[in-house]
């Protein structure tokens, strides 16, 4: 590995139909999930980096403003926040640009709020939310950089895999991205 890369296994998942069961209960009281219509790009960056500095999110980072207010105020990508008693705890986007799809863009919960069962509940919440909008899919991508059980939740809840690509990056921590 030459020195300041990372190597990076991305896996691409895919459910081609709704799950037949029914919605996850709330794992705790005082949950809400709420839309945020036209995020400001200083709130999604506050989502984006303390959901994804654990994990070495850093391609958002690297946006300049306006092409990332480009993304996250579209009218077909759909931002999502899961509140603990008011207090943000995660969240998830959803990005409906191509035509049938919705890719699970981002999905993650803040440190502070791991352990709790919020996860699993945010990403069923997640899915059913999705599938309300009929596409003919809905995927995911996660990487060996991502929470260790990522992969295995997305299983759980009814994604399968269908690619999987290694790539090498600049480790992020080096340049200040991370």
């Amino acid at each position: 590995m030459p020195h300041g890369q990372l190597r990076v296994v991305t896996t691409y998942l895919e459910m081609k139909q709704s799950p037949a069961r029914s919605p996850a209960k709330p794992p705790i009281e005082g949950l809400s999930i709420r839309r945020a219509e036209r995020p400001t790009v200083s709130f999604y960056r506050y989502l984006y980096n303390s959901v994804g500095a654990p994990w070495l999110w850093y391609e958002r980072q690297a946006m300049a403003d306006d092409e990332l207010k480009a993304i996250i105020q579209h009218p077909d990508v759909e931002v999502y926040v899961l509140y603990v008693e008011d207090v943000p705890a995660g969240y998830v986007e959803l990005d409906r640009r191509i035509e049938g799809q919705i890719e699970v863009a981002y999905f993650g919960l803040m440190p502070e709020f791991m352990g709790r069962g919020l996860g699993p509940y945010l990403l069923d919440w997640t899915v059913i939310t999705a599938w309300h909008k009929e596409p003919n899919r809905v995927w995911v991508h996660t990487c060996n950089l991502d929470h260790p059980k990522a992969h295995s939740i997305y299983e759980r809840i009814g994604f399968v895999s269908y690619k999987q690509e290694t790539t090498l990056i600049d480790d992020p921590r080096l340049g200040g991205t991370g």
